[in-house]
């Protein structure tokens, strides 16, 4: 398995990728569309690749177009590997995603900064062999856009909170209400299906991730409190709807600003990493 970007057969087409998750299937309208083979199987759609502002971006949607893959199905190895291959070194992750507390509302962004992994049988590294890689996970989202990500949604006046941990299960169940109270009483603020492994994956080929979830509902565990109705399906439908357009404005505000040099911990991921 790669230990280096430099192993990379690499396009550089693009410089920052963009996941877009449920309800989310596409950003720009002049696209070239790259049907990518990775080592891993093929990812979910081909990739499509456009300009803004002078920025390359290459867009996926994790699902696939039509939603054809649920959570547990997706190849997250071969959607990752695809972005890298394309010469992308920033990936934003937009993911709906249910609150655990009450305070953060339908509507609202989490700018994640930590995960708790309740996935199960996912390939979940590239490193399946020699060499054998330990990669760090104490820091686990790009903090410089983390930060960028924040901002930039508070000056479009979006609910923004600037760190939260998204408990990522194995879907494509919802959770039972002892699940979500256990995740609630925890301290955990987020809960998602996509998360793990997308994210660790990322950082073992260095690239910068950041995560924002948008708020679709509140997680069954609340259910009673406040008024607040349980998780459903159509109401994650319409609240995502109802925040497409939000959720695209922060990307393409976002885009310009992410800086080509970088100076975070994604960078050099692998330094200390790598045994034998």
């Amino acid at each position: 398995m790669p230990a280096t970007f430099g192993q990379f057969d690499r396009q550089d087409l693009a410089d920052v990728g963009v996941f877009g998750g449920s309800g989310f299937y596409e950003l720009l309208g002049d696209v070239t569309h790259h049907a990518i083979q990775t080592p891993y199987g093929p990812p979910s759609d081909a990739l499509a690749v456009g300009a803004y502002e002078g920025v390359r971006v290459a867009f996926l949607a994790r699902h696939g177009r039509g939603h054809r893959y649920p959570p547990h199905a997706i190849n997250y190895r071969a959607n990752v590997w695809a972005m890298a291959s394309l010469g992308v070194r920033r990936i934003l992750g937009p993911s709906a995603a249910g609150s655990l507390q009450a305070a953060i509302k339908p509507g609202d962004f989490v700018v994640c900064d930590q995960f708790v992994d309740r996935t199960s049988g996912r390939a979940a590294t590239f490193y399946d062999g020699s060499p054998v890689v330990h990669i760090a996970a104490d820091e686990p989202y790009c903090p410089e856009l983390r930060e960028l990500a924040t901002a930039t949604g508070q000056e479009l006046g979006i609910t923004m909170h600037d760190r939260g941990t998204v408990v990522v299960v194995q879907g494509p169940r919802f959770s039972t209400r002892a699940e979500s109270r256990w995740f609630s009483a925890s301290g955990w603020e987020v809960v998602n299906m996509t998360q793990y492994p997308e994210q660790i994956l990322a950082r073992e080929l260095e690239l910068c991730y950041v995560n924002m979830s948008l708020i679709t509902d509140y997680d069954t565990g609340l259910e009673g409190e406040h008024g607040i109705e349980p998780v459903s399906v159509a109401g994650v439908v319409e609240v995502f709807n109802r925040n497409n357009a939000r959720l695209r404005d922060l990307l393409l505000r976002l885009i310009p600003r992410v800086p080509r040099e970088r100076s975070c911990i994604c960078s050099r991921a692998l330094s200390g990493a790598v045994i034998g």
